[in-house]
């Protein structure tokens, strides 16, 4: 970690966005506190995404607040986008790069490091935009966790991926988050929640239905919604 002030937790309250006069989100209210793994889940259109590029910064709501608990000075927080954006340079100059637009020191120590604490080390050469999609992915996850993070936005990491490629995206993110790093992240796949959230955020139709522990949401979701979900019905 970069500073030892911690930003966590996240308030979020009363969280509303609207775009072309539609409702997407709509009075989401949930606190993030610090550690371990929140999967954020529901249908296609829910709001899951919205609410990480919000909670990130990249858009601003239209009613409600994000507040960190040691205010928005501290720039403590990476994203991973579904699709990253790879620079055409190597993989090691993409992570160095964006440590250099950050103004954090000592970048090519720092890329070469992640580089080989996620195994990328054979591919530090290689031009980042020919990399598979697996690679390309673990590398985006490895250029943030080279800023070091404390709270790490992950966006339907593993979609699209083979599942050789998602297992290796899934110890990733088990490995950040034995070290300490708080990880908040969208996904389509049930099974993969199930293997590493602690917390279940759903959400339908722009609203945050169910907050509660993984392992009691699984076995026994408390809303209607949520246990079609579950059950694979369709949401409308």
């Amino acid at each position: 970690m970069r500073d030892s002030v911690s930003i966590l937790p996240l308030a979020v309250e009363g969280l509303s966005f609207m775009a072309d006069g539609k409702r997407l989100l709509d009075d989401v209210s949930f606190t993030l506190p610090r550690g371990g793994v929140t999967a954020i889940i529901g249908p296609n259109g829910a709001g899951k995404s919205l609410t990480l590029r919000l909670c990130h910064g990249l858009l601003a709501p239209g009613a409600g607040t994000i507040s960190w608990q040691a205010g928005t000075g501290l720039r403590r927080h990476a994203m991973v986008l579904q699709r990253p954006v790879m620079l055409r340079r190597s993989a090691r100059a993409n992570i160095a790069h964006a440590l250099h637009a950050l103004a954090i020191p000592d970048a090519a120590r720092r890329a070469d490091a992640a580089l080989t604490r996620f195994g990328l080390a054979a591919l530090a050469d290689r031009p980042a935009r020919l990399l598979s999609g697996g690679e390309q992915q673990r590398l985006a996850i490895a250029r943030a966790w080279a800023q070091a993070p404390e709270l790490l936005f992950l966006d339907e990491p593993s979609s699209h991926l083979d599942p050789g490629a998602t297992r290796q995206i899934e110890e990733m993110i088990a490995a950040m988050a034995a070290e300490g790093m708080t990880i908040l992240m969208t996904t389509h796949d049930l099974g993969q929640a199930r293997r590493l959230a602690q917390r279940v955020l759903f959400f339908n139709r722009g609203r945050l239905v169910e907050d509660a522990p993984a392992d009691s949401f699984f076995t026994g979701p408390a809303s209607p919604e949520a246990q079609a979900f579950i059950a694979g019905d369709l949401l409308w």
